[in-house]
Order: C-alpha cells, then sequence, then structure tokens
C-alpha cells in the first residue's frame, strides 16, 4: 500500500502558510502604537556629504523602450569610475523622496506596499569620483551620503560574503539595500515580510534601467552569508537585515552605451 502520510512543509511552504490573512491578527497600527521612523537616524560623529539635487543633475535622456530592451546583467566591468553625479542620480531613482507626508510617509521613485519604504541603502564604494572606497549610507530624506567607514580592502570582505563572486571587487559602486521590517510589519503584521521582498525587486529593477543613463551595466545578487553580511554592515540581521544588493559599473566597450 502507498504511504500517504503527509511530509513535513518546507521553511518556505510554512512561511506562507503562516502569512495568510486568515492568521493576522490586529497589526501594531491597528493598536495605537506609534509607527517607526521614516528612516534610520545618521550617527552625529560621522561624515556627511551633500549630493547634487536631482534637478541639477546632467544625465542623458534615455528612451524607456530602449532601456528595457538592452536590460540585462552585466558582470564585467571597464576600469572607469563613477562620477558622483551618476551615483547621486542612480540613488535618486532608487529611493529617491519626492515628497514628504510630515511623519507618516513619504512618496518616492519606487512603489511600496503602503509608502512604508523600509529600506535602507548601503554602498560599498570601489571606484567613485571624489569618494573614499569604503561604505555609505544613503540618507533618502536629505539626498546625503553618511561616510560609515573608509577601507579599500573591504571590497575582500564583501566578495567573500557573497560566495566568492569576484566581480564584485571589480565593480565601482555595489548598492546595499537592507530591510528594516517594524517599519512595515508595524502596519501589515508578519504579512510584511512578503512585502519587503515584492519591494527589494521593484527597487532593483529601476537601478537596472536607470543605469541604461550612465553607461553602467548592473548584476542583482541575492547568494550571500546573511550573518557574515550583517557583521559587515553593523547590524544586528533581525531588527534590520540584508535583503538584496548589486553591482554597478561603466561597461566594457566603445562609448559605454548600449548600441
Amino acid at each position: 500500500m502507498p504511504d500517504h502520510t503527509p511530509t513535513p512543509a518546507g521553511t518556505g511552504q510554512v512561511f506562507l502558510e503562516q502569512t495568510k490573512y486568515r492568521y493576522l491578527g490586529r497589526s501594531d497600527q491597528e493598536k495605537g502604537m506609534p509607527q517607526p521612523p521614516l528612516e534610520l537616524p545618521a550617527d552625529p560623529d560621522l561624515p556627511v556629504l551633500d549630493l547634487q539635487k536631482p534637478a541639477a543633475l546632467s544625465i542623458p535622456h534615455t528612451d524607456l523602450r530602449e532601456a528595457i530592451e538592452h536590460r540585462h546583467s552585466v558582470r564585467s566591468y571597464a576600469k572607469e569610475p563613477l562620477s558622483l553625479d551618476e551615483l547621486s542620480f542612480l540613488l535618486w531613482c532608487t529611493q529617491g523622496v519626492k515628497s514628504v507626508h510630515g511623519s507618516q510617509a513619504t512618496f518616492r521613485t519606487v512603489p511600496s506596499a503602503g509608502a512604508r519604504h523600509a529600506f535602507e541603502t548601503y554602498l560599498l564604494v570601489n571606484d567613485v569620483d571624489g569618494l573614499e572606497p569604503g561604505l555609505y549610507r544613503y540618507l533618502a530624506l536629505t539626498h546625503r551620503l553618511c561616510q560609515v567607514k573608509t577601507d579599500p580592502t573591504l571590497h575582500i570582505d564583501v566578495a567573500r560574503a557573497c560566495l566568492e563572486q569576484q566581480f564584485v571587487m571589480r565593480c565601482g559602486v555595489v548598492f546595499l539595500w537592507t530591510a528594516v521590517p517594524y517599519r512595515m510589519t508595524w502596519r501589515y503584521g508578519e504579512r510584511g515580510y512578503r512585502d519587503l521582498h515584492l519591494d527589494a525587486g521593484h527597487v532593483c529593477q529601476n537601478l537596472y534601467l536607470a543605469a541604461e543613463a550612465t553607461g553602467c551595466g548592473v548584476c542583482a545578487i541575492a547568494a550571500f552569508d546573511d550573518d557574515a553580511m550583517a557583521k559587515i554592515l553593523g547590524i544586528d540581521g533581525i531588527n534590520q537585515f540584508l535583503i538584496y544588493l548589486a553591482t554597478v559599473g561603466k561597461r566594457e566597450y566603445a562609448g559605454n552605451r548600449a548600441e
């Protein structure tokens, strides 16, 4: 006789089951709990750099259809730095704040469930004009960069934590998106963890398309050692954790623009 005993569900299946709406109780928002801040505060002891405002940036216009047609993952880059204006443009395109509604919400250049925007953007800078190599955090509300740590060898640790993906060390910059889950779960409970992963896709696709205007290529990375990356970023991996990252660098061909 065949054995019809149900096999235990895998972790992913349990996650999907337990985050169904029928299992959700009242959210902290519904309980009247104060919402978390829209952005993690900058350490007052760390230097902060102003970025060129989006309206003042001189970036070539790119046809959207062409950008979509040319979009593909790029793992090999030219030995050419990104300009600070190009980096400013890519940061604005991926997490730029278009308007702030008091302490309640921000409307940005990417969609987010309930306008919760639970991400913080870190940068591993390898080769960007005007920036020392090291770790930075984007302060989206004021469009500035916080210099977290200068370290010309940090890219070695990040590549190792990305399971030895060596192109991490040869790009101009790595975008590292961390999630602050309570910013999302405050409104949506455990279901909010689903929304975080959806939002990560929105952000990274904007990076792919915006990079076309700067002559850059992008490669998204989902394979990394969570604990090792948390240590590198100085986060606890629970109340804030790395959810996605992507390399960016100049394309390796004449003109560095797609034909």
